[in-house]
């Protein structure tokens, strides 16, 4: 699944193509993804300005003046910007026509979302599927104190807590196998366990972490592609997931992989205590 930096990389990609441009149409294939296409969504965008493009977590958000468009990528869905009269393929299930070209998305296993957030209902961040997410990483107010304030009661694993979403969005598996091993945590820590000085070092390797992804254009994840058709390459700088068995780029230990909440963790038993 394309996680934080796959959907900011996306973002970045087709923001040039749609701020400030017009929507001449939308065309919907099929009855919709995950959930129905909007209804009347054509008749609300055709002739309307995107005024900028933004991310909510793995949500992508392209805002107008009367409302928000909200596409989620889901498990193997991708945008690309076409010219006009590419011919759609079986999986190309929506297309938004602005700027003179074609924003189109792809999603094999249809598990992504098309969806329409009214200005009349207030701030997009009130949506049902946007409200109860955490803090965004690579913002401010996502802090060591406010971490560890909000992890005292946790007894979970720490891996689990990142997962979680609801006191930091977007950190999703790979990233927080790497960030852990980069601020040296044993991803079996329980979150309450962690003191603000380990925080510290956690909430720094996060940022770091994400950021470098997102330079490198995201990870080479099985089904994502890139709006300008290539995959990322942050997977060559992997310290730990997905090389179980291989030597720790620190120490030489073997890499170790367990099962957490039905989800792969790999770490170095020797870096992260």
């Amino acid at each position: 699944m394309p996680e934080l930096p796959e959907v900011e990389v996306t973002r970045r990609g087709v923001a040039p193509y749609l701020e400030g441009k017009t929507v001449s149409g939308v065309v919907m294939r099929h009855s919709g993804l995950r959930w129905p296409f909007p209804a009347g969504l054509d008749a609300l965008l055709a002739g309307r300005v995107v005024r900028s493009t933004g991310r909510r977590g793995k949500y992508l958000l392209i805002n107008f003046d009367h409302g928000t468009l909200i596409v989620h990528l889901g498990m193997s869905g991708h945008l690309r910007i076409l010219p006009p009269g590419i011919v759609p393929q079986k999986h190309d299930h929506f297309d938004l026509l602005v700027g003179g070209q074609v924003m189109r998305m792809t999603d094999p296993r249809r598990f992504g979302a098309i969806l329409w957030h009214d200005i009349a209902e207030g701030s997009v961040e009130e949506h049902m599927l946007l409200r109860s997410l955490g803090l965004e990483p690579l913002e401010d107010k996502f802090s060591a104190r406010e971490l560890f304030r909000q992890t005292r009661a946790r007894s979970a694993p720490i891996k689990q807590v990142l997962l979680a979403g609801d006191i930091v969005v977007g950190v999703g598996n790979i990233y927080a196998s790497e960030s852990l091993f980069k601020a040296r945590i044993n991803p079996k820590t329980p979150a309450y366990k962690i003191s603000l000085a380990r925080y510290e070092r956690l909430v720094e390797a996060i940022r770091e972490t994400l950021a470098a992804a997102i330079e490198q254009g995201g990870s080479t994840l099985r089904d994502f592609i890139a709006v300008n058709g290539q995959s990322g390459y942050f997977q060559q700088s992997y310290f730990v997931y997905n090389r179980t068995g291989l030597e720790c780029r620190v120490c030489a230990s073997p890499i170790r992989q367990i099962k957490q909440g039905q989800r792969s963790t790999f770490y170095c038993v020797s870096c992260q205590k």
